[in-house]
């Protein structure tokens, strides 16, 4: 086998440190918490029947009549959701089969895995970057990477999850992949390889990361062929690139095969409005579609309250 003509980066020589000696900006005790809210029938009624407001009704009427039917809800979701607090709210619908999967980046599996182990994630990139310590969190790499390393052939988010609930950390309640392997919820990571702060340590394996995340994207694939077969929901929630693109070639892929997909719905919430979610998540796929931009940290409780009501409280009654 010919070698590469050019030099490689040593890692060997890199100097990790322990989580316990890392300042991280977010603990799970500050984390949202999942709750309905009487009466919020009338709040949402009282809402002018005008542009973002009509439509989150009509979105919530749309995941009411998806769950009453059966239908598939598909989540695509970059990191910032979870450092925002939002696993608990994301767990209760896996736990109330609103959502049926999930598909993330490397960085939502990163977050994820230390708020299980240690309750507290999200470093002080520019104060790390200035000690030249910036993701080389021993404990963080360790633990992902033997997941990863491991010879499953599991996917890379069942590898993890399967891992997170062995170990049983303190904070495992809080862990949005522990709790959907443990659910049977697909739950696929679809890595950029360079992107994510355990790529830069020794035990990061190349090959492993790279067929874990590509049996992901089979996997993935696979929810949205049933996401055209049933009919249902996919809905993109702060990824502004990869995640569109993903769902873009899965949705290809299952075009080639002859899937209409006639009652797809889909749905961004996101801080900013981004030219590969408009195309590709909203315009391109051609079914109903809803655009919502705001803090998620408001918006994901918010729709959260309203599938609480527009489902379970009339369930209820």
């Amino acid at each position: 086998m010919t070698d590469s003509k050019f030099p490689k980066f040593d890692r060997s020589k890199l100097k990790l440190r322990s989580i316990k000696t890392r300042t991280s900006k977010e603990k799970v005790e500050t984390f949202a918490k999942p709750i309905g809210i009487p009466n919020f029938e009338k709040f949402l009624d009282s809402l002018p029947k005008i542009l973002a407001s009509k439509n989150l009704n009509l979105f919530l009427e749309e995941i009411a009549k998806n769950y009453n039917t059966n239908g598939r809800f598909i989540l695509g979701m970059g990191a910032h959701p979870i450092k925002c607090g939002l696993a608990p709210i994301l767990i209760k619908l896996m736990e109330e089969g609103i959502i049926s999967a999930i598909a993330t980046n490397g960085a939502t599996i990163i977050h994820d895995a230390e708020l299980a182990l240690f309750g507290e994630t999200s470093e002080d990139v520019a104060k790390e970057l200035e000690t030249g310590t910036f993701g080389l969190t021993q404990e963080t790499g360790d633990f992902l990477n033997e997941a990863i390393n491991s010879n499953s052939k599991l996917g890379l988010g069942e590898a993890v999850g399967k891992s997170l609930l062995e170990a049983n950390p303190e904070f495992v309640e809080f862990s949005l992949v522990a709790k959907a392997y443990e659910l049977n919820v697909p739950f696929t990571s679809h890595v950029a390889v360079g992107t994510d702060i355990i790529h830069q340590h020794l035990s990061a394996d190349g090959e492993k990361i790279g067929e874990k995340s590509y049996a992901d994207f089979l996997i993935f694939a696979e929810q949205v062929k049933e996401l055209g077969e049933q009919g249902g929901i996919f809905m993109n929630l702060g990824s502004a690139v990869l995640m569109p693109e993903v769902f873009l070639k899965a949705f290809s892929m299952s075009r080639n095969l002859g899937i209409d997909f006639e009652n797809l719905v889909c749905a961004n919430f996101d801080m900013i409005n981004s030219y590969r979610v408009w195309e590709n998540v909203l315009r391109r796929p051609g079914g109903k579609f809803f655009n919502f931009i705001g803090h998620h940290e408001i918006m994901i409780p918010l729709l959260y309250a309203g599938i609480e009501n527009k489902i379970f409280d009339k369930n209820e009654s």
